[in-house]
């Protein structure tokens, strides 16, 4: 065994059932034991917390939401859960990581291991502040069954479960499955009835999940206003730029394709985060930029 490996099994921590945070112990087939890294404490697992998962090959809009979330979420104070896969889980892990705020990373393998290998570095800085937990003891290898099972303490560690985009058969919806068999509330990201991506999310709001409209959606559930916040909406870069020219004035999606040089998906992606976090509106065609709070 290396010295690093050896120095990551020295840092592990095991929690019993009775340990447990009350909402884990309360899902109908809690693990019969949790491992811990990270600088995190315990009680961390016990706070206010939302998971926010999706699909792994997800589209440029699924990307920005879900760090859009992340970061919208983890600012306000809640600790954002999710399973350090591609795609949406990753972005929801860095969202938060932007906001200097707290997050939960839940592997479907041993402890000792970052998976997928291509997530090491994002699960270094989860563990500066936050955990990384899992069910399996160390050396525990990754396989495709572990994956469905470890989504019932994903949901199972946070009282709202967020699906940003799901194909039919999307491991997103087990997550959601365990969620609503746990009593805890499922928010959906609505998506384009002609997209694959969004099959699986349109699908949970036809049988009654929550649309999700803006992190406020969330914050409401929790109690938490607009105004108790700990800072103000920030976004990524491209929309940033898109937030820049809105200050000139309403655009056309055209107009701002050619004044920002962004391409049709990234715009799109950028209007859409703008819009998530009340930073524009959109009318005829037009959008407009909206004078944030405070």
């Amino acid at each position: 065994m290396s010295t690093a490996a050896i120095e990551t099994v020295s840092r592990i921590r095991k929690l019993g059932r009775a340990e447990f945070p009350e909402l884990l112990r309360q899902i109908h087939d809690p693990p019969r034991a949790l491992f811990l890294r990270g600088a995190g404490d315990v009680d961390l697992l016990a706070r206010p917390a939302v998971a926010i998962v999706g699909a792994r090959a997800c589209s440029p809009y699924g990307a920005q939401v879900a760090r859009m979330l992340g970061r919208e979420l983890a600012a306000a104070g809640l600790v954002v859960v999710s399973g350090l896969a591609r795609g949406v889980d990753g972005e929801a892990h860095r969202g938060a990581l932007e906001a200097e705020g707290l997050t939960v990373a839940v592997l479907g393998c041993g402890i000792d291991r970052d998976y997928p290998a291509a997530h090491a570095e994002l699960g270094r800085r989860i563990c500066e502040r936050g955990l990384i937990v899992s069910e399996y003891e160390p050396g525990v290898e990754p396989a495709p069954w572990r994956f469905p099972a470890r989504n019932r303490i994903i949901a199972g560690l946070a009282a709202a479960t967020v699906i940003v985009e799901a194909r039919e058969r999307s491991g997103a919806l087990i997550t959601a499955d365990f969620a609503l068999e746990d009593g805890r509330e499922v928010f959906a990201v609505p998506g384009e009835i002609t997209g694959s991506l969004a099959t699986g999310t349109n699908r949970l709001l036809r049988q009654g999940a929550t649309p999700l409209t803006s992190a406020e959606d969330v914050l409401e559930l929790f109690g938490l206003a607009a105004s108790q916040r700990r800072q103000a909406p920030s976004v990524g870069a491209n929309a940033g730029a898109v937030l820049g020219q809105l200050a000139d004035g309403a655009a056309t999606a055209d107009e701002l394709a050619r004044a920002t040089g962004l391409e049709p998906g990234p715009l799109a992606a950028a209007l859409a985060e703008l819009e998530l976090v009340g930073l524009a509106t959109e009318a005829a065609g037009r959008y407009r930029g909206v004078m944030p709070p405070g």
